[in-house]
């Protein structure tokens, strides 16, 4: 298995080729080939926890192909217990030594959380309203700032504090990762992907 800041390099250089409308050969391959190659087992070289957007799929986005990517999507990209039981799943079984929170400009999930944080509702459903209390507690301190007057700027900042807040919970709410981290040079950073240029940023917490 490469290591994380290979699997980095890697989906960098996948991001630039989707930018600029390039696929590479291997994602051209034939996917009965590539079926075939990987019906006996996975090496994932990276865990991407990626929003439901159908406008993000991950694998589209960085240029990947079948098996090169272990992605759990959800609304938000919010961490819950499911969602860090796949990315344990994955860095330990596999030995995949890359996690990505992969947020997205102009996110719904912290949209929705923003609007019931300034007009409150009572009609939303138990369902919806978990998603909207696990993206809470990352926005809700921006509305006390000079942000609440600019309206596309709280967004901006809401949708990084979100996907930052959900690296931190990846790093430190599971020992199984913060194991990892700690012995085996598992990396968990947190980037944000561009609905207008394509282009995806790696804001948080990379490797010097």
């Amino acid at each position: 298995m490469i290591s994380a800041r290979e699997a980095l390099e890697r989906l960098r250089e996948g991001n630039r080729r989707f930018a600029s409308d390039v696929r590479s050969r291997d994602t051209l391959t034939s996917h009965q080939m590539r079926r075939n190659k990987l019906a006996a087992g996975q090496e994932p070289f990276a865990i991407i926890l990626g929003c439901s957007d159908s406008r993000v799929p991950a694998e589209i986005v960085f240029d990947q192909g079948l098996g090169d990517l272990f992605v759990i999507r959800v609304a938000g990209n919010i961490v819950a217990s499911s969602q860090v039981g796949s990315v344990e799943f994955a860095a330990a079984r596999f030995g995949t030594r890359l996690v990505v929170v992969l947020g997205h400009s102009q996110c719904g999930a912290v949209l929705a959380t923003l609007e019931e944080l300034q007009q409150p509702t009572d009609n939303q459903s138990r369902n919806l309203r978990s998603i909207v209390d696990r993206v809470r507690p990352s926005v809700e301190a921006l509305l006390a700032t000079e942000l609440r007057h600019d309206p596309d700027a709280l967004v901006r900042h809401a949708v990084r504090a979100n996907i930052r807040v959900s690296a931190n919970q990846l790093r430190h709410g599971s020992e199984v990762l913060e194991q990892l981290i700690q012995k085996e040079g598992l990396l968990v950073v947190g980037a944000e992907y561009s609905l207008e240029t394509g282009v995806v940023d790696f804001f948080d917490r990379m490797p010097e």
